[in-house]
């Protein structure tokens, strides 16, 4: 079916992409039960693109949308498009297109978010490299929305398997990398295969002519949205990075509070409910920390903010909108312990140091996956970003003894203490114990839950960008790319089982645990019905594992194994345990090399 349309000329918005909109997604329109899943998931306020395109989406507008990534996109088409779904209907109503597997596993992951209040909704990932079976399975039950690769999509489609007949919406996101990856005659034969009256909407950071022509051929008299990009950052500005695990943040978080030298401290995150689950693990770690988010009243914003103009109050945990205009001279540091959701976003978050004049400090969290985001910023912003030392042990320790020091001698030119000397003194004489004995043993009673001396042991491992992870996410882009040329070629419609065990298992030679990886053992088997996706949700819900990192998965007959991340904290290790997969405990525990997977280190000699 042709689906070409008449084109005229596109009305223009232009969006400041700078986060300082007004406008509350309250205010757009959404269906309450996309709205109930985004006001729980702690977002309060849309970016420039979602509120600019938004509306128009949901009024049935083609729009067309000029953004880099991370502007905030995803929710800009997805939360308009499922608020328009007929859910009397199993039939695809809503078809993606994106370049790689990751971005369609992502936006995939986004959608059921967004829809986990629609009742009977089904949203499915298809793509080069994961069983062809398992797929077909899911779009005979029926899915509302499908997000795929364009070379999958196409077997689909030629298989008569993927009906697009009652198609409402189709997406195409990062067009132009689908353009450079040699995508785009797919593209065009599946926008080919859909009913003229579907709603498109094109999302590209570029606009090379290849597709200004989709857009003028396909799309019918669009509007036309772009993010006008505002990067400015000021010289007395000392802007640093740390790349590393999740499981890490907190611990380097609060090892740089020791360390530096600060005043006052704002931290971002991306949603309120971060706000105050990171304000009270700071709290319990012995630091002033208060959360700052929308449903702060006014009244007790202002509060917080006046505490920590006069030094009662050292560290803000706040979302980007409730941060807007504050204006505080005691800020030292800015920490980003969120990636921010653009560009524009980060150059706003540190405006909140570094003013009139002043020095500050900015410190940006990166992913070990971050490094397109990092280098996006740092082009945006026409500055390099230094990756940050952390402090040693020897440093943490240095810390801490100069600040015991610092408090021993404030409390004796402070408080009035012959009530104590007289004890000390009475302590000395029945137990034979010297002065300094007897001071050391208190100093250990004192700091017994901080101790002044740090081992080495308790360092944390530097992971840099472009390690094994990033490496691996690589190998994954260039191998779904070639699977999906290989898929488009396949005229036969012979089915490529070769993604059987999981396709996250291509991402290495097959049986090997990656560096920085360490491999598991979990008490659920094909007896018990499992499938590698059964094990990928339970892990990346509960344990809050992002999806590339759960890998090598080994369904046996009575257990599993799957390679997580090194460095997972001890309690979500404990939580897991009793996670159920198909109504059994997972039982997690580090794998010791039984009969099962046989790897190339499984020697006695390395097992521990």
């Amino acid at each position: 079916m042709s689906s070409d349309k008449s084109n005229e000329t596109p009305k223009i918005k232009t969006a400041d992409n700078d986060n300082t909109t007004s406008i509350k997604f309250t205010d757009l329109a959404l269906s309450k039960e996309v709205l109930k899943a985004v006001e729980e998931a702690g977002y309060e306020a849309p970016s420039a693109i979602q509120a600019e395109a938004i509306p128009h989406l949901l009024e049935g507008h083609d729009l067309m949308g000029q953004a880099q990534t991370g502007t905030g996109k995803t929710a800009a088409f997805a939360l308009p498009l499922l608020s328009r779904l007929d859910m009397s209907s199993k039939d695809t109503q809503i078809l993606v297109l994106a370049p790689t597997r990751e971005l369609a596993i992502q936006v995939a992951e986004n959608m059921q978010t967004y829809a986990r209040h629609l009742k009977g909704f089904h949203v499915m990932p298809i793509y080069g490299g994961q069983s062809i079976s398992i797929q077909l399975k899911q779009l005979r039950r029926g899915a509302q929305v499908v997000v795929g690769t364009p070379g999958r999509v196409m077997d689909h489609l030629r298989r008569k398997t993927l009906k697009l007949g009652n198609l409402k919406a189709m997406v195409l996101d990062e067009a132009d990398e689908m353009l450079r990856m040699g995508f785009i005659d797919d593209v065009e034969t599946i926008l080919k295969e859909t009913p003229a009256s579907r709603q498109t909407v094109l999302f590209s950071a570029t606009m090379p002519n290849a597709i200004k022509r989709i857009t003028q051929k396909y799309l019918n008299n669009p509007v036309d949205i772009k993010v006008k990009t505002k990067t400015s950052t000021v010289s007395t500005i000392t802007q640093y990075y740390w790349s590393g695990k999740t499981g890490h943040k907190l611990d380097v978080l609060t090892r740089l509070l020791e360390a530096e030298e600060f005043g006052g401290i704002i931290i971002f995150v991306r949603t309120k409910n971060m706000t105050t689950e990171l304000a009270e693990k700071l709290s319990a770690r012995g630091y002033a920390a208060l959360p700052l988010n929308g449903d702060v009243q006014q009244s007790m914003r202002e509060k917080i903010v006046n505490r920590l103009k006069k030094g009662s109050l050292d560290i803000i945990v706040a979302t980007d909108v409730v941060a807007r205009g504050l204006d505080v001279e005691r800020i030292t540091h800015v920490i980003n312990y969120d990636m921010p959701a653009d560009n524009e976003s980060y150059v706003h978050r540190i405006g909140r140091t570094g003013r009139a004049g002043r020095k500050g400090t900015a410190i940006l969290f990166v992913p070990p996956n971050g490094k397109r985001a990092l280098a996006g910023i740092e082009r945006a912003t026409g500055q390099k970003i230094e990756p940050l030392k952390l402090p040693s042990p020897q440093d943490i320790s240095e810390a801490r003894i100069n600040r015991f020091k610092d408090m021993v001698i404030e409390t004796a030119a402070s408080q009035k203490l012959e009530f104590y000397q007289n004890i000390i003194t009475d302590l000395a004489k029945d137990s034979e114990l010297s002065l300094e004995e007897i001071t050391a043993t208190l100093a250990f009673l004192v700091q017994r839950d901080r101790p002044l001396l740090i081992t080495p042991r308790d360092n944390i491992p530097e992971t840099k960008l472009g390690d094994s992870s990033e490496r691996g996410n690589q190998r994954g882009r260039r191998d779904g790319r070639d699977r999906d040329s290989r898929d488009s070629r396949d005229k036969r419609g012979r089915s490529d089982n070769r993604g059987d065990r999981n396709s996250r298992s291509n991402k290495r030679r097959k049986g090997e645990t990656q560096p920085g990886m360490v491999t598991y053992r979990l008490a659920v088997g094909k007896s018990h019905g499992t499938e590698p996706r059964h094990i990928v949700g339970a892990i990346a819900n509960e344990a809050g594992v992002e999806s590339q990192y759960i890998q090598n998965i080994d369904i046996n007959t009575d257990f599993s194994t799957v390679d997580l991340p090194d460095g997972m904290p001890k309690e979500i290790e404990n939580h897991l345990k009793g996670v159920r997969v198909m109504g059994e405990k997972l039982q997690l525990r580090k794998f010791t090399g039984e009969q099962g997977r046989k790897k190339s280190h499984d020697k006695p000699e390395n097992r521990k």
